[in-house]
């Protein structure tokens, strides 16, 4: 593991792009920097994709792009520049509808940069008041009470659901990933946290529930305080385990003997929204919370042998796994909120299987059962899908919402495996197409275990169906899953059917040991990473096969390596690390960043998926120092991000910040929640 970076001295923004090394200690407990996990032999997804870059090659000879180019953009807050030239490349005819506007051109400022015609506001902050009774922020005078009842810190996933009888008003749900204490509390000792400062942490994980209000004439998004359907659930709210591993042996500790009650909800990354209006919400790095690892079962989900990072361990032992073993065995699992229920008590669903959940995104089959998929955010990890057994029931009666609350925990867990089309022999790790000049292939998913009413079944030899449930990487690694290069978000489109694979990066392709370039992609250490377009047989949504091709290959245009669904390289913007994706009214991907590696900070891009004008990508905003693009939600006149861990810089502290976002110079730097719109009221894009 690599060596900690003193958090000390004057912060310095790196302008090579990629995260820095406090984002590494705070959001995911160095994953990229301990031992890979995953030490099976299976076969790695780049020794399956045998690739069609073909479709590349007339374009390379236009593959000439510049930074400056990308055109212009509005920084809101300063002086506005004048409206943006044309792209000296730019296609005839007009983009898809949703894409029309100017691309914000790649920039290092530390604001939220917006479209020319395009206005912001910042809808709610990290620590203010949204529960009747809490108190104003005080960053001089954090307590735990006070943050159980403010938005947390560091939003990720977003939902916007609608509020029958309250007009212009929907309900905001935020997912809190991670704190970032040093950005959180002066004079913070990373040695030596005190008792408040850690309960201060467990309150500002967790989620966010608060009603938001459009005001007509400007567009602006705000928190409505006080509301009765506000909520916070933080790291010690009591949730309940469900499905086919609640009450397995595995789950129980010396807290909670029956293993079906656990206290809290960690690192919840993105989700998804449920056609049965809850929301679901992804635990990713949990690892990172848990000290003294000494299992097999614990490597395997990157837990260490030693002390975490934030040092709870000293303030509950729920998180010593010396002392509480099975404790990590309750986390790892997605969680279903239901927010129109302030009393509701959330669940875990086991059925959808333990690991680092990236997204919990939800389809229907043709008679009406849900079919959730997700990523494991892991190098050379897998993705899955799960299969409902039972069909959604329509209306609003308590009955109905027990029973579609219930709907995640039967079904089949399934992993996927990929296979492609060309010889291994005609891949040489430097981009060359292969000659059959095609880059796709088919695949299976692999039934893990199956869950009923009566019990569950496991269908991998040597595991039971709890092992199944709770060491479902294990699972993975023994039916031969294919390795990914950290697989996050999973979006099956709402006008077609694909489902969008985003690959984030994997920068340890082709090291000593390692699963080398050859086919995961045309580059060794894969940086930039890349998106594979998956369609189900018969586009069913419970399929037992796909087809698989590639959509997009992130990076510089300019580089041969890079790809963009056939479209001219020359005329889309550049982008590094995709992460989260949603999609518009008019059935465009939306691709937020994380970690950009060519020297320009994260933002929002559209990117058309259908038509001539397919693989035309167009970046719509930049956030500010430090942070990440996260949530978005793309609405007909409004666009929503999560600008999450702003200032998130080596050496950056509350004494000696590497952003001033969003309040300005001598506030302290709080992540937020950011709604953008067209100045003319019109629809985004169009």
């Amino acid at each position: 593991m690599r060596k900690l970076l003193p958090l000390v001295g004057t912060p310095s923004v790196s302008h090579s792009g990629g995260r820095s090394a406090m984002t590494c200690r705070f959001r995911c407990g160095d994953a990229c920097f301990h031992e890979v996990p995953n030490t099976s032999a299976n076969e790695y997804v780049g020794d399956v994709i045998a690739g069609a870059l073909s479709r590349r090659t007339a374009l390379r000879a236009a593959a000439v792009v510049t930074v400056a180019a990308a055109a212009g953009g509005v920084t809101v807050g300063a002086a506005q520049p004048a409206a943006a030239a044309p792209h000296p490349s730019a296609p005839h005819g007009r983009a898809v509808r949703g894409l029309r506007f100017s691309p914000v051109a790649p920039n290092t400022a530390d604001q939220v940069t917006v479209p020319e015609g395009y206005r912001q506001n910042v809808v709610i902050r990290w620590g203010e008041p949204i529960l009747r009774g809490a108190p104003a922020f005080d960053p001089e005078r954090q307590t735990a009470a006070a943050q159980a009842g403010q938005f947390g810190y560091n939003n990720d996933f977003l939902a916007l659901l609608p509020l029958p009888g309250e007009r212009h008003r929907q309900l905001l749900v935020a997912n809190h990933e991670y704190t970032d204490e040093v950005l959180m509390f002066r004079g913070y000792d990373p040695e030596n946290p005190t008792r408040q400062q850690v309960e201060v942490a467990w309150a500002a994980h967790g989620l966010s529930a608060v009603v938001v209000e459009e005001d007509r004439r400007s567009g602006k998004l705000t928190a409505v305080p006080r509301h009765p359907l506000n909520r916070r659930v933080t790291a010690t709210t009591r949730f309940r385990l469900t499905g086919p591993a609640a009450g397995s042996d595995l789950l129980k500790t010396s807290a909670d003997p029956t293993g079906r009650t656990v206290l809290g909800t960690l690192n919840n990354c993105s989700g998804g929204t449920t056609p049965w209006g809850t929301t679901l919400h992804g635990e990713e790095n949990f690892n990172q919370y848990f000290a003294h690892g000494s299992r097999a079962t614990d490597k395997r989900y990157g837990i260490g042998t030693g002390t975490t990072e934030r040092k709870w361990e000293r303030f509950d032992r729920r998180f010593d796994l010396a002392q509480e073993p099975n404790e990590v065995h309750r986390f790892g699992y997605v969680v279903e909120f239901d927010p129109y229920d302030p009393a509701s008590t959330p669940r875990k669903h086991t059925a959808l299987g333990r690991f680092k959940h990236e997204a919990a995104t939800v389809r229907l089959t043709e008679d009406g059962r849900p079919v959730v998929y997700s990523g494991d955010d892991e190098r050379f990890d897998y993705f899955y899908k799960f299969v409902g057994a039972k069909r959604m029931r329509h209306g609003t009666s308590r009955a109905v919402r027990e029973h579609n609350l219930s709907l995640l925990d039967e079904g089949t867990l399934y992993v996927a495996r990929l296979t492609g089309d060309s010889p291994a022999a005609d891949i040489d790790g430097s981009g060359a197409l292969p000659a059959d000049g095609e880059f796709d292939g088919s695949g299976q998913w692999i039934p893990l275990a199956t869950a009923t009413a009566d019990g569950a079944v496991s269908h991998v030899e040597g595991m039971s169906a709890e092992e199944v449930f709770v060491f479902t990487r294990l699972a993975g690694d023994k039916v031969g899953a294919t390795k990914m290069d950290r697989p996050e978000d999973i979006q099956p489109s709402p006008h077609t059917g694909k489902v969008y694979v985003v690959l984030t990066n994997n920068t340890n392709r082709g090291k000593a040991g390692l699963a080398p370039a050859d086919e995961a992609n045309p580059r060794n250490a894969n940086k930039h990473g890349h998106i594979l377009e998956l369609t189900e047989h018969r586009n069913r949504a419970d399929a037992t096969t796909f087809g698989w091709s590639l959509f997009l290959v992130a990076g510089d245009p300019a580089d041969p390596a890079t790809y963009f669904a056939g479209f001219p390289k020359d005329r889309v913007s550049p982008i590094s690390c995709p992460d989260n994706v949603a999609f518009d009214p008019h059935g465009n991907l939306w691709i937020s960043t994380d970690g950009n590696q060519l020297g320009s900070h994260d933002g929002l891009f559209g990117v058309a998926t259908r038509g001539e004008r397919r693989g035309e990508l167009k970046q719509f905003l930049t956030v500010p120092t430090g942070a990440e693009t996260c949530g978005p939600l793309v609405q007909d006149r409004r666009v929503l991000v999560a600008v999450q861990h702003p200032g998130e810089v080596d050496g950056a502290s509350v004494e000696k910040p590497a952003s001033t976002w969003p309040d300005g110079p001598g506030k302290i730097v709080r992540p937020a929640v950011v709604a953008v719109w067209r100045a003319d009221g019109e629809d985004i894009g169009v």
